[in-house]
């Protein structure tokens, strides 16, 4: 049966309608009421099926209503996905139906309906369509069709019949007329390969498969290129740059590489040869498995050190993110996860730096051919942050730089951490005989392509014409990979690993061995239809390759099946060294690794170092009250925590310092801080910072490469980290090259200026990416070389930006210039030695950088924290604070340094800056004034109505049998992401937690899978559902993937079972949602809910928020608040999109009544609240926890889990409330 249905939310959840009414009136000047819904066509095997779909799956009867007639209106918009794009959404709800019914023959499509009954015109409506549909991912739908049949035939794979007879001309037509990659030399190459080695013409398949493997993004072309000749042009710079070539020419020889060719890799990656010639770095890992950055650190352990590695990686996606923002973001950060994942670390840390043109510019100077500034910044914002906040990835740095370069292309750019025990990783050589398996996820048409597009430059068709170029990703099966790589006895069955990038299965599989025989015919795939050539090179993510010994993999699959991940066999590892492929039975590649490896033709080119004519981008200093203020409202200045609190910054039990820092959460940190993920806690941590101005960059590339090495590493110093330790890696990311020297020049000037920081500081860059296609036209992104910096620290000697009490010192570390801008660096380093000796000695509150050398923002923003005041005098410093300067807070006894400038001290009251004086609530407002249309921090006001919260009295019962240790089984859905949090928190009550992963591969698994869950519950005393995205928060709605494992017969009795014996029950953020649309809370039991029932909603503001609140103690007559008074106060993280909890005022009071009211958001006084600053999704009545009449069951909006020793060190308040400890203390 064949069937449409169209789900509205009710009238008092229509959002997001009413966040497209803001949007269009803002960015199309379209004022109009809209109507959101969602449709799906369906094609089922029964009635039993769509019952399950309407009732169960896509309706939630508190929100929707669902019919199968659309009604009219006077404009109607349909979109659909593209064929071939991933549908989450659809995908969602086959998985829930196959738990809940069965998903045989079951086909889900999913789109989505605007509707307005206002007046458009064509122009508006044509507008409104542009506005909302990015060809590159979705169409218009005809809503008149209704059908399932697709074309399916597969065409065998052609020969190229007579390419290796065309002449030059006739390769260079063929080359432009199919828009290969390579250039003609490359293609030549080719030709004269397959004429005079293999003696016959190429398939289409090798030659796709050559482009890939060829092209920039994988065999950095541009960055090979031989310097045949470097010229240093007449300028300021003249001298010093003539003697950073010499550095490097002698460095070339030290080493012993003065006869290999000149090329900018060599440049990149010289120092880091120089020190280890010189018996330095001997930390770095070397190994031919070549995955991230890595390095052997010693980690604290239950008071021990422990060998690990650590390892990271920066990873750009801006071709994609430029034409499919959402997409090419999200795999922009899934992408970089799986470099060190592939090297078996666990990734837990993440920052994220972008650049934009002007985001806030009218729609009309959007430029022909591109997406607007503010869509693709926005639209970017919500794919990384939905793909790290479902996987898992603490993000506690983000950062937007701002640049009319960007936008010729935007920048999208991440870094990585990840960490494990050096025990789990065997780094094996792949022998003959060896097996190869890919893991993850099935093949689609994303990413055909995409190493070829991202090495293109962009022009007006790449909208239209670069559909399946981008990836797109499924972070679920990717957490899933993490899971089974954190596992010692997978992680050493291991022998080589390489995740599916760029180039897909030609590449990751293609060079995983010198020799393998692939069969393409085994490659799982998304849907019928793909040929040959198609399945070798899609980039479709969340796929890893993996060698192992052939009498492993019977047990490897088996670890694989227990996480719920898909292992196939689809290659072997032969003796002979060729990449061979079949499919359908005919040899589709069969290429010699010595060809491969050959990388195309290396091309030569020369380099001028010619002059820049810009001048030095030094900022006027504010002299009046609103210059101040108007400073506070630049790009670079203005406040970007509407944006930063999109990501979840908490997850992990890691984070040293929040984002920002305070009582108010108001000051912005200097660099993510992260304890490494040790069961049980360590006091280790990892730094990552960055630098990186591209106004300095852009005045002269030799001047800011070295700045960026400056402030990476004086950001470190701020936090305290020692600097000396630390390793970079960089990013480079310049306009299209093509055969200018001068081009070539800037490129050449910022490596060797990136050179000459390394070298002063001995701080070696041992890793790193470029990206060389920063052209649109006659437009370039500007010369821009970023670096990040990796150390390891201790996280209770952790310092924070934000200044901490009145009467303390306020000093300034003046990095003074000299007359060519260029860096001191024995004064840097002798300062900074200086400030962590003040940090060693117990004298260093606060620290923070000055960026643009805006001293008086930077004061600013320190004091906004806390709200402690300033009285101090910096005008005469205000041409001393090239990057590198600092400002410092001391105890006021602390000795001032040699070279530091004592400027005043902390007040009690408003900021004195020589003599103008700044109120906290006028300076936070400037602050967030120019992106708050964009990026609102908060609303205004909130709907949300208040109850009578007055305290209950506590209950002291306990359960009728007493344990010692409690059993505890946590369900790991897909989706899933707090497992190891909640079971560290457990372990430390005293419990014996379990974690049990769904299997849900078959329908056979399935089953399976719940008679053991249910099994797991009868035998357990409290079943937790930990936080997550289960089902991606899909279809429409958080937790409805749980909720149908809990409507399953054999789960329902389990639940059941396990309650009549005095258990307990427990939901933190998705399981708090689960157990609402359960209707286990508020009733305590299974049960369907009715429009009149409470739901947690979408957050009022319409975002994602991650930060901290203050929640106080209501009742505290459930188990799990035992030992809490009524009124205790408590300082939590939260993180999620769909917080906010309503019903009608009735039900509200009666829950109050009822003393069912856990816990409440609170304002600073204490009082329960609905203000959007502190109540942070708009919960009425400011709801944050429920418990069921009898208590035993409790649902959460924060994270109580996410609490360890020194983490969150930036907040003030009491951060620990162990309802842990008191779930178990009930069996006591």
């Amino acid at each position: 049966m064949e069937k449409r249905i169209y789900v509205t939310k009710r009238d008092l959840f229509q959002t997001e309608g009413a966040q497209l009414k803001e949007t269009l009136k803002t960015q199309l000047r379209i004022d109009a009421d809209w109507i959101v819904r969602n449709g799906y066509d369906l094609s089922l095997k029964d009635e039993t099926q769509l019952t399950a779909l309407t009732e169960q799956i896509l309706i939630d009867p508190v929100t929707d209503t669902f019919s199968d007639q659309l009604p009219q209106m006077r404009y109607t918009l349909a979109t659909e996905y593209l064929p071939g794009q991933y549908d989450q959404r659809a995908d969602s709800a086959r998985q829930c139906l196959a738990i809940v019914a069965d998903d045989e023959e079951a086909l889900i499509r999913s789109f989505r309906i605007v509707q307005t009954d206002a007046e458009l015109t064509q122009q508006q409506q044509e507008a409104v369509e542009a506005y909302l549909i990015n060809p590159i991912e979705t169409r218009k739908k005809n809503l008149d069709v209704l059908k399932f049949t697709e074309d399916t035939r597969i065409d065998p794979v052609p020969v190229v019949e007579g390419f290796t007879e065309k002449d030059e001309q006739a390769i260079l037509s063929y080359l432009q007329e199919e828009g290969y990659s390579m250039t003609v030399a490359d293609m030549l190459s080719v030709r004269d390969y397959f004429r005079d080695t293999e003696h016959r013409d190429p398939t289409l398949t090798e030659l796709r498969v050559l482009d890939t493997y060829w092209s920039d993004h994988c065999r950095h072309t541009t960055f090979e290129t031989e310097l045949t000749a470097i010229e240093v042009l007449d300028g300021p710079y003249k001298e010093e740059l003539n003697e950073a070539l010499e550095a490097y020419r002698a460095a070339r020889k030290e080493t012993g590489r003065g006869e290999k060719p000149v090329t900018l890799m060599d440049m990149a990656t010289l120092y880091a040869k120089v020190l280890r010639a010189r018996g330095g770095l001997q930390d770095l890992e070397v190994s031919e498995e070549i995955n991230a950055a890595s390095i052997r650190i010693e980690v604290e352990k239950d008071g021990g050190r422990e060998p690990w590695l650590l390892q990271f990686k920066n990873e750009t996606h801006n071709h994609p993110t430029e034409i499919e923002p959402f997409g090419g973001a999200s795999t922009c950060v899934g992408g970089a996860i799986r470099d060190p994942l592939s090297g078996r670390a666990y990734v837990y840390q993440a920052m994220r730096i972008t650049g934009a043109a002007d985001i806030t510019a009218p729609l009309d100077q959007t430029l022909p051919g591109k997406l607007p500034q503010s869509k693709i910044s926005k639209t970017a914002a919500q794919g990384n942050a939905s793909y790290g906040n479902q996987i898992g990835l603490t993000a506690s740095y983000v950062e937007e730089l701002y640049h009319p370069g960007y936008v010729a292309k935007r920048m999208e750019l991440g870094a990585v951490v990840g960490a494990s025990p050096e025990d789990h990783v065997v780094r094996g050589t792949p022998a003959p005989g060896d097996v190869i398996l890919l893991l993850g996820g099935p093949t689609g048409r994303d990413g055909v392509g995409g190493a070829t597009g991202s090495s293109r430059e962009h022009t007006e068709e790449s909208l239209e014409k670069s559909s399946s170029e981008v990836q797109k990703g499924n972070a679920i099966e990717e957490r899933k990979l993490q899971r089974l790589y954190r596992n010692r006895d997978a992680a050493r069955m291991i022998k080589r690993s390489n995740d599916f990038g760029a180039g897909g299965v030609s590449v990751a599989i293609g060079e995983i061995a010198d020799g393998v025989r692939i069969d393409l015919d085994a490659v799982p795939v998304k849907y019928s239809g793909l040929d040959g050539t198609e399945l070798a090179i899609s980039e479709s993510q969340e796929r890893m390759a993996v060698v192992i010994d052939a009498e492993n993999e019977d047990a490897f699959r088996a670890l694989c099946e227990e996480e719920n991940l898909t292992a196939t066999r689809v290659a072997v590892v032969q003796k002979e060294p060729r990449v061979q492929m079949r499919y359908r039975g005919q040899t589709v590649v069969d290429l010699a690794r010595d060809f491969l490896n050959t990388a195309g033709v290396r091309a030569s080119q020369t380099v001028t170092l010619a002059p820049e004519t810009r001048e030095f981008p030094g900022g006027s200093y504010p002299e009046t009250k609103e210059a101040v203020l108007e400073n506070l409202r630049l790009p670079q200045n203005a406040s970007q925590q509407g944006m930063v609190e999109m990501f979840d910054s908490s997850i992990g039990r890691t984070t040293v310092l929040m984002p920002y820092g305070g009582r108010t959460q108001r000051t912005r940190q200097e660099a993510g801080v992260q304890k490494l993920p040790v069961p049980g806690g360590t006091d280790s941590a990892s730094v990552l910072s960055y630098g990186f101005d591209p106004y300095l960059s852009e005045f002269e590339p030799f001047v800011g490469a070295q700045y960026s090495v400056i402030e990476a590493l004086a950001r470190q110093v701020a936090v305290g980290a020692p600097y000396r330790t630390a390793r970079l890696s960089n990013q480079e990311y310049f306009e299209r090259l093509g055969d200018v020297s001068e081009k070539w020049g800037k490129v050449v000037k910022a490596l060797l200026g990136l050179y000459r920081a390394q070298a002063a500081f001995e701080t070696p860059s041992i890793g790193g990416k470029d990206s060389m296609s920063g052209t649109f036209h006659d437009l370039d992104v500007p010369p821009t070389l970023v670096t990040f910096a990796v150390t390891v620290s201790e996280a209770s000697a952790t310092v924070s930006a934000e200044l901490k009490e009145k009467g303390s010192k306020l000093l300034l570390v003046p990095h003074r210039p000299d007359a060519l801008h260029l860096p001191d660096y024995a004064f840097l380093q002798r300062s900074w030695d200086a400030v962590l000796a003040l940090r060693d000695n117990g004298s260093l509150l606060a620290a923070k950088t000055i960026q643009q050398q805006d001293v008086v923002t930077a004061l600013i923003q320190m004091g906004l924290g806390n709200e402690i005041g300033c009285d101090v005098t910096v005008k005469d410093h205000k041409d001393a604070c090239l990057p590198g300067s600092l400002l410092l807070e001391v105890k006021e006894e602390a000795d001032v340094p040699e070279g530091f400038v004592e400027i005043g001290h902390t007040v009690d009251g408003p900021l004195r800056i020589d003599g103008i004086e700044i109120g906290f609530d006028e300076a936070q407002s400037a602050l967030e004034s120019r992106y708050a249309d964009l990026y609102p921090l908060r609303l205004p006001s909130s709907a949300s109505p208040l109850c009578d919260a007055s305290p209950k009295e506590k209950k002291t019962a306990h359960a009728r049998a007493s344990l010692a240790k409690p059993r505890v089984v946590i369900p790991v859905f897909p989706g899933t992401n707090c497992e190891f949090d909640t079971y560290d928190a457990f372990v430390k009550a005293g419990a014996a937690p379990e974690v049990f992963v769904l299997r849900t591969q078959n329908q056979a698994a399935i089953t399976e899978s719940m008679r053991a869950l249910a099994e797991k519950m009868e035998q357990s005393q409290i079943i937790v559902l930990s936080g997550g995205f289960s089902g991606a928060d899909e279809p429409d709605g958080s937790g409805k993937y749980i909720v149908s494992v809990l409507n399953n017969p054999y789960v329902r009795e389990g639940i059941e079972k396990m309650m009549d014996r005095d258990g307990l029950m427990l939901g933190i953020c998705n399981g708090f949602q689960a157990l609402i649309k359960s209707g286990l809370l508020p009733y305590g039991k299974v049960t369907a809910p009715d429009p009149s029932s409470p739901t947690l909603f979408r957050n009022e503001i319409g975002r994602h928020v991650s930060r901290m609140v203050d929640v106080s103690v209501v009742s505290a007559t459930s188990p799990w608040m035992a030992g809490f008074a009524p009124g205790e106060r408590f300082v939590l993280p939260v993180s999620h999109g769909e917080g906010r909890l309503m019903a009608p005022k009735e039900v509200l009071d009666q829950l109050f009544a009822d003393g069912q009211v856990a816990s409440v958001y609170v304002d600073p006084e204490g009082e329960p609240t609905v203000d959007p600053r502190y109540n942070p999704n708009g919960a009425y009545c400011g709801i944050e926890a429920l418990t069921s009449p009898d208590g035993r069951i409790l649902g959460r909006m924060a994270h109580s889990e996410r609490y360890t020793e020194n983490v969150f060190v930036n907040i003030p308040g009491r951060k620990s409330q162990d309802i842990f400890q008191n779930g178990v203390n009930w069996f006591k």
